[in-house]
């Protein structure tokens, strides 16, 4: 049909503030998401996704399924990388051409799976027990994958709990008190590189503390005999006499925060008179260590203590650490400052990856949901501590997913090829081709050929 004024009529859409712009919708030859083809190499170089099929058992029994188990999964892992951390955003993501590619197999050329298909899949099959202890189990050989091609000389792990509030009827949402809300209170350890090692699911109204053993030594496990020295950092909330015994028995180097006591005031009582003079612009700070035993204790411990006076306050700030470490003091206290660092991770994986997002019914399939954010969590950390490049070398996993994953590009179909034609506004050409290098140095070399 031809409009009156000589200009064909097409599904464009005008702009009347300037009618030379038209809009064209094209779905299914667009993507928001073209970056997750970077990750998607990092996973076919470390072999990540093709992994899960070797721990998780396939609930199917017929021959007819259209999606096989590791599409699925890399469909439920990268899509929570690039923040669609809904089951309901499959029914858009299944057109989505860059997660089509990034599934592969039929879904290059078709679509990959529905919401409903990703619903059975991630409520049903991986709710089940077995496969729910592979998932628990999958971040740890992620990491083993990963330290193969790069391996560390030491451990740093941090433990810390969480909290992810509920907005409905969940199973076993109770109300926390400490948090002041009804919510899930997840506990996580991690290493120094930031990759999470393992993580669990907990309701509500447990001790930051529960379940601290049952995390804690799979991971020693994994990591004794393949590293020199394991150390561990908590906060109070982990000072318990089991902490300290489970890890002097494992030989491992631990600092944790001590709750103050009167007998501990007592024992630096000489640091805690104010200053004679005149208070200077500046924090002083003044450190001490003595021999400690509590009644709960088999055996006397070190501990540390830090006092610091602030400028304009009129008492000092106090903090104890019990440690087996044998440093100077003032060391003890800056490694376990590091321990912050833990907090700030948490907070990227709700920000960046969403984790919190927790609305399923059962409690097994939210426990199911956090496992999977963990995973997308810790490839997106793999990227960033294996494969960035100088300039973005600092950057968070918000700022990634924002300007490395949601690269615009249009896709072009040729007879042999298909062209992804990516926009270049935070990533340029150059160094998406620095991420693509970084990458493949990290893959297995082949054998020199015989002389």
């Amino acid at each position: 049909m031809v409009h009156r004024t000589g200009e064909s009529e097409s599904d464009a859409l005008r702009l009347d503030f300037d009618r030379r712009l038209l809009l064209q919708f094209r779905g299914s030859v667009v993507t928001s998401d073209a970056g997750l083809l970077a990750y998607r190499e990092l996973d076919d170089v470390l072999g990540l996704t093709t992994m899960a099929s070797e721990f998780l058992a396939d609930a199917r029994t017929g021959k007819n399924g259209r999606h096989a188990l590791t599409g699925l999964f890399r469909q439920s892992v990268f899509g929570r990388l690039a923040g669609y951390e809904d089951v309901n955003d499959a029914e858009r993501l299944r057109h989505d051409p860059a997660m089509r590619w990034i599934i592969g197999g039929k879904a290059a050329q078709g679509c990959a799976a529905s919401p409903s298909q990703m619903g059975r899949f991630e409520t049903q099959w991986l709710g089940a027990d077995k496969n729910l202890s592979a998932l628990a189990d999958l971040s740890g050989q992620w990491i083993d994958r990963v330290h193969g091609r790069r391996p560390p000389r030491g451990i740093v792990l941090d433990m810390d709990s969480s909290v992810s509030p509920t907005h409905g009827e969940q199973e076993n949402s109770v109300w926390n008190g400490h948090y002041e809300c009804t919510c899930y209170h997840p506990l996580f350890v991690f290493n120094q590189f930031g990759d999470l090692e393992r993580c669990a699911l907990r309701p509500g109204n447990v001790h930051s503390a529960d379940g601290w053993e049952s995390m804690l030594k799979p991971v020693i496990v994994r990591y004794q005999g393949k590293v020199l020295r394991i150390y561990f950092r908590g906060d109070a909330a982990f000072a318990m006499p089991g902490a300290y015994e489970c890890l002097e028995a494992e030989r491992i180097k631990y600092a944790i925060r001590l709750p103050a006591n009167q007998i501990l005031q007592a024992r630096i009582g000489y640091l805690l008179k104010r200053p004679v003079g005149r208070p200077p612009n500046k924090v002083r700070r003044y450190y001490a260590n003595f021999t400690y035993q509590a009644g709960s204790w088999t055996k006397p411990r070190r501990v540390v203590a830090k006092v610091e006076w602030h400028p304009g306050e009129l008492y000092p700030r106090v903090g104890f650490i019990v440690t087996n470490m044998s440093r100077p003091a003032e060391r003890v206290v800056a490694f376990y400052n590091k321990r912050g660092t833990c907090e700030q991770w948490i907070k990227e994986g709700k920000g960046a990856i969403k984790w919190t997002r927790l609305s399923c019914r059962t409690f097994a399939a939210n426990a199911v949901r956090l496992q999977l954010h963990a995973l997308a969590y810790n490839l997106g950390n793999f990227l960033r501590t294996l494969a960035t490049p100088e300039p973005i070398k600092d950057w968070s996993l918000t700022s990634l997913k924002e300007k490395l994953i949601k690269i615009g590009a249009k896709i072009v179909s040729h007879g042999r090829y298909v062209v992804f034609q990516m926009a270049e506004v935070a990533i340029p050409r150059q160094m998406f081709q620095d991420i693509l290098r970084l990458i493949a140095e990290l893959r297995p070399q082949p054998p020199p050929a015989p002389a």
